[in-house]
């Protein structure tokens, strides 16, 4: 077995995740690289959620029988475990939403509907990039089109980096939003966060990250990075799906106005008017994802018990050896940074002229599970002139077998098609 330096004992966490125990086409290893997708979830996670279900199901905040007060006290420690992870200065400042899309639409349309300073209107300006998944290029063009506001975005480099060489042309006095991924989905590219904050700040901007391919990787400290908002989900990071957050800076959640209206985000109600609870309930109208915020708490809980920088060490190594080992494959294109410095743990590329959806039909036959298509980010392959490509992402239970297992099912595609 090939041994690299940093490596977590993978043997020991894997035993943590029941379905990578799984057999696949007629008995075949699963090997699972679409991490990027979506994780896998550790027995700990499995097993909160049962107990939630088991011994604890009630809606939180509205009852006073024992059953009630111990889901609410079940569903409010998940956000501080929550701002904990992510060092928020308050819990308060923790919004669940039900994944980073919605965290993500929560901030457009909060804008969208805000009073001045915050309101983005037909004067104002909004820049996203072209490396975005859909999640944070959507919500812009909709509030684009409804407030008459122009959206601007930096382009990319040929080796899949932002290209900030006109910063101050694209971030100007009139921009209102920046709002930008922290770690690329399809390039795997770490971006450069102080240089983007800093014109943003110079320009009186507010900046919003999208940690969703981060949270789950490495160490993420709000404060550290200064932005005004941080969404991310948590069925990437261990956790059930149906469970996102977030983050925004105390003083602008009590200025901004709330999206969604119904149960809980208020504090008086009459037929001609209505007042709001403080935030973060103000965020979370209606009955909220209660046990899934509970296994979201079981998620950071086996992350942390960990190391988060442990983990992104272990990562890395594995990234390392991936697009070493990728690179000896005749006819590969990593699209995307070509080497493990800056990038995360998701490596898309091509084939020769075999279409991904090929490559990753003939993978799974071999048990090999990995990522086809644009991923969401339809723009990164229109720059760089391909129709898809294939991605493998890794994780914490990943390993240099699952690397060589990837490698031997690509020549095997090389094969089939000749």
């Amino acid at each position: 077995m090939t041994q690299l330096p940093g490596l977590l004992d993978t043997e020991a966490i894997r035993k943590d995740f029941p379905i990578l125990d799984r057999q696949v086409h007629d008995g075949r290893k699963l090997v699972y690289l679409d991490n990027a997708a979506t994780s896998q979830k550790p027995r700990q996670v499995l097993d909160a959620l049962g107990e939630y279900y088991e011994r604890y199901n009630a809606n939180v905040h509205r009852g006073v029988h024992v059953l009630a007060e111990e889901a609410t006290a079940l569903y409010e420690g998940a956000r501080d475990k929550v701002a904990e992870f992510v060092n928020a200065p308050s819990r308060d400042e923790v919004i669940f939403t039900k994944n980073a899309s919605e965290s993500l639409n929560l901030v457009a349309n909060m804008l969208g509907w805000a009073d001045e300073p915050y309101r983005v209107d037909h004067e104002t300006e909004i820049v996203i990039t072209e490396m975005e998944h859909h999640s944070n290029i959507v919500p812009w063009q909709l509030l684009a089109q409804r407030t008459g506001a122009k959206l601007k975005w930096f382009g990319l480099t040929d080796d899949g980096r932002l290209d900030l060489s006109n910063i101050d042309e694209v971030i100007t006095e009139k921009t209102k939003i920046v709002s930008f991924v922290l770690v690329s989905n399809i390039l795997g590219t770490v971006n450069p966060v102080e240089a983007i904050v800093r014109r943003a700040q110079e320009v009186g901007a507010l900046v919003c990250v999208d940690a969703s391919q981060a949270a789950p990787h490495m160490p993420l400290d709000v404060q550290a990075l200064q932005a005004d908002f941080v969404a991310f989900t948590g069925h990437k990071m261990c956790g059930p799906t149906g469970i996102g957050v977030l983050w925004g800076r105390q003083e602008l959640l009590e200025d901004l106005p709330p999206f969604l209206g119904g149960g809980e985000m208020i504090e008086t109600v009459s037929m001609s008017s209505s007042t709001y609870a403080p935030a973060p309930h103000k965020f979370e109208a209606g009955t909220p994802p209660i046990a899934q915020a509970v296994g979201l708490g079981a998620a950071i809980d086996y992350l942390s018990g960990i190391g988060m920088d442990k983990i992104l060490a272990h990562e890395h190594a594995i990234t390392e050896y991936a697009v070493k080992r990728l690179l000896e494959v005749p006819d590969l294109r990593i699209i995307g940074p070509a080497t493990a410095e800056d990038r995360g743990a998701a490596i898309s590329f091509t084939l020769g002229d075999i279409h991904p959806h090929d490559v990753g039909q003939v993978l799974d036959e071999q048990g090999i599970a990995v990522r086809v298509g644009h991923h969401c980010a339809r723009p990164v392959c229109l720059r760089y002139g391909i129709p898809a490509t294939t991605r493998a992402s890794f994780y914490l239970y990943s390993t240099p077998a699952d690397i060589d297992a990837l490698v031997d099912g690509l020549e095997h595609v090389r094969n089939f098609f000749g």
